[in-house]
């Protein structure tokens, strides 16, 4: 193993992850614009945002430290890079990519969510324990009254977050005149509520104020957001996107811009800088999983030159079209990120959905169409050869798997009445703006969402839930077990089928009439769907050992599903998931364990999964 080589590579990284903080540094400046500011403004979207500033700059000086570190350990190094020193540089810079993204979400003291959790049925509140160990558990207390109910509720979802409201203004909210007595009285009922509850008197305002605690991101939260960026996969532990005193518009630049660079591919960005030669090739196929085409053009280096043009092109255009339709530069350029990332970060609690734009969902989808679409077939489209676009099989499968989805989910769901409207054609409309969205969201891995799909119909949601394990095309952002596999599995099934009851007939495997010659080829599919299976179970069972009940409040009931759908949202690089994850909701209620296991198997479902497992074999680094 050539260790001095690995750092350089990784030096490289480290700088790369440092020069993108940069083109996050300026939105912390009010004059560079920020988001769309939706019911209420809010008076930190125009000032100047020194904590996210400063927690930036103190990452990218870090970055560059660590950088100048790695290269200075590796400067000496003049031999050729081999596939084992290849794979080393993958999962090793995904792990030092996790781990330097997180810094400005630890520096920034970005908060993830309130430190109550409230039931619709005014059930007992579940209280955030900050003493606990990893800071991570939930404590139940007693049920409130309706009065105590409604004036948490008002804190809980108060604008102003972190800094609480003033108590005369929750008396004039709640309608009740004892607001002040009743707060009082509930933070010295208990000693977790008197932790929660923070009552001061800030020396502007004559008047008293209450402070609802608001959780802060822990080093699993940080390191979560940050691999669910660079992993494209899109999950969050952050409740409040859109107030800039929880969560700064600069930090939440960076937060995309970790899409933009998984996207496009660290390891990518290698062979177009440094351009190894036969290494670079078996750097593009962990960075691209599956069984891929073949290079659009003849060099490696040259097709990852074409990869990172299309996909920057694309993601220029996409965020100059959402600005026309009305977007800030701000909301644009993140949503853009998101997209031809297939990623799924976006800058507003209701996801896209927040717009309220069909001409902003069907552009989107479009677009999350094309990231989930072969990268060289683009290229043959730019070239003037659609038809090798309509030829291709798994294109065909990828878009028939859409069609044939989207049209199942709008007819269970105007069955079901899970789009209601006033007439039957405008029910039609709604089920496919907001079904064909999800369909292809949830399909090539991106995550976004237009709607509460975890409300409609069961069938609806068992669908989306098979389609977890799609994914997109070979050579695509889309994460996910790819297209490409499923066909191949199938064929595979079907030979071996045919071999059981005529053993003595042999077909080849073929794939679009072409046989395919990789000998290796069928053991590796069925091996890759093994190993997805029981990393699949295995993970499940542990989250469900390692999870207190408590996680779910009142609907334990609903464990074993949304434990399920977690684990594979997570590993196919989804995102949200069903019930407690779901389209409404977020990852922060999960423990510390439960989150380090989530950041594995998003760092599995973005590369190549062996290029993750081969670091855990103390023979790989010792022979070559």
């Amino acid at each position: 193993m050539n260790f001095r080589l690995v750092c350089k590579l990784l030096g490289i990284v480290s700088l790369l992850i440092g020069a993108m903080m940069c083109l996050s540094l300026p939105w912390a400046f009010s004059a560079w614009g920020h988001r769309i500011l939706q019911g209420q403004e809010l008076v930190e979207a125009r000032s100047f945002e020194s904590t996210g500033f400063f927690a930036l700059s103190a990452s990218v000086l870090i970055c560059v430290v660590v950088g100048a570190l790695l290269w200075h350990l590796g400067k000496d190094s003049q031999k050729d890079l081999y596939r084992k020193e290849a794979m080393a540089v993958v999962g090793l810079s995904w792990v030092l990519a996790t781990v330097l993204g997180a810094l400005p979400f630890l520096f920034a003291g970005v908060t993830r969510g309130p430190s109550v959790r409230l039931a619709e049925d005014n059930n007992a509140p579940l209280v955030y324990d900050f003493k606990s160990f990893f800071g991570s558990h939930w404590i139940e207390l007693e049920p409130l009254d309706p009065v105590q109910f409604e004036v948490i509720s008002r804190l809980v979802d108060s604008p102003l977050g972190a800094r609480g409201r003033s108590i005369p203004d929750l008396i004039e909210e709640s309608r009740y005149p004892n607001t002040e007595e009743v707060l009082r009285k509930l933070a010295t009922s208990n000693p977790l509520w008197e932790e929660v509850l923070v009552f001061e008197d800030p020396l502007q305002e004559e008047k008293d104020w209450v402070s609802l605690k608001w959780v802060r991101m822990t080093i699993a939260d940080a390191l979560f957001e940050s691999q669910s960026g660079f992993s494209t996969t899109g999950a969050t532990v952050i409740s409040d996107l859109e107030n800039p005193r929880l969560v700064p518009h600069c930090i939440l630049f960076w937060r995309s811009s970790t899409h933009f660079l998984g996207g496009l591919g660290i390891i990518v960005l290698f062979v177009v800088v440094l351009g190894q030669g036969s290494a670079g090739k078996a750097l593009m196929r962990a960075e691209m999983p599956g069984p891929t085409k073949d290079g659009a053009l003849a060099r490696m280096q040259q097709s990852a030159w074409l990869f990172a043009g299309i996909y920057c092109v694309l993601n220029f255009v996409l965020a100059v079209i959402l600005m026309c339709m009305g977007l800030t530069a701000f909301d644009a350029f993140c949503h853009a990120f998101g997209t031809m990332a297939t990623g799924g970060f976006s800058t507003y609690n209701g996801s896209v959905g927040s717009f309220q734009s069909a001409t902003i969902d069907y552009t989107i989808t479009v677009f999350m169409i094309l990231a989930g679409t072969n990268f060289t077939l683009l290229y043959l489209c730019l070239l003037r050869q659609p038809g090798k676009l309509l030829a291709d099989v798994e294109w065909r499968t990828y878009m028939g798997i859409i069609l044939i989805v989207t049209a199942l989910v709008m007819a269970f769901g105007i069955a079901n009445n899970d789009f209601p409207a006033e007439t039957f054609g405008q029910k039609v409309s709604d089920s496919l703006r907001y079904g064909l969205f999800q369909v292809v969201a949830i399909v090539t891995t991106t995550g976004y969402g237009t709607h509460d799909f975890d409300a409609w119909n069961h069938c609806a949601r068992g669908m989306l839930f098979a389609l977890m394990f799609v994914g997109g095309c070979a050579g695509s952002t889309g994460g996910g077990m790819k297209v490409i596999r499923h066909i191949l599995f199938v064929k595979i099934l079907r030979l071996e089928i045919e071999h059981s009851y005529r053993p003595s007939v042999v077909r080849q495997l073929r794939l679009g009439g072409v046989p395919l010659d990789d000998p290796q080829l069928a053991k590796n599919i069925l091996v890759y769907f093994g190993v997805i299976l029981v990393l699949f179970i295995g993970s499940w069972l542990f989250v469900i050992a390692v999870e207190p009940d408590i996680t779910w409040g009142h609907d334990k009931e609903h464990k074993l599903i949304d434990s399920a759908t977690s684990v594979a949202a997570t590993l196919n690089n989804i995102g949200p998931g069903l019930g407690t994850v779901g389209a409404t909701q977020n990852y922060g209620h999960f423990s510390a364990p439960s989150k380090l296991l989530f950041i594995w198997l998003m760092m599995l479902g973005r590369i190549e999964i062996f290029s993750i497992l081969v670091l855990f074999l103390p023979g790989f680094w010792r022979d070559r």
